[in-house]
């Protein structure tokens, strides 16, 4: 019912910034959260941050505190992630989620995000 399609990803020094965009289509009434997760090669799928597309409250993973941004423009349906100060640590394919089955705060668990982007790979040369 929802397609999400990223892109931005790609290859920068350690320290640059990179910006991803996520576009959603089709039922994108019945979105109540997005998120974007990474996931590195030998590691499981990870929070990176999470935003309601109702009242873009904001959710992020301790490792990118004041580095990333999460944002939405609802009019554009378009969800994005600002990377600043990157690190190798940050090196990882980088996926768009959304979930429309949450009814209460913030979700934060991948399990229950039921549509998917196809990834964008981010790799932090250093």
């Amino acid at each position: 019912q929802v397609l999400l399609v990223e892109s931005g990803g790609g290859l920068v020094q350690a320290g640059g910034s990179l910006r991803l965009s996520c576009l959603a289509s089709g039922r994108t009434f019945s979105i109540y959260d997005m998120g974007w997760f990474r996931q590195a090669p030998g590691k499981e799928r990870e929070l990176v941050a999470v935003i309601s597309w109702r009242t873009g409250r904001t959710h992020y993973a301790d490792a990118v505190k004041g580095r990333f941004t999460i944002s939405r423009d609802n009019a554009k349906n378009t969800m994005y992630l600002q990377m600043n100060s990157l690190k190798p640590e940050d090196t990882a394919v980088y996926y768009c989620a959304a979930d429309t089955t949450n009814r209460s705060g913030l979700e934060i668990r991948p399990s229950a995000y039921g549509y998917w982007g196809q990834g964008t790979q981010v790799t932090v040369s250093s």
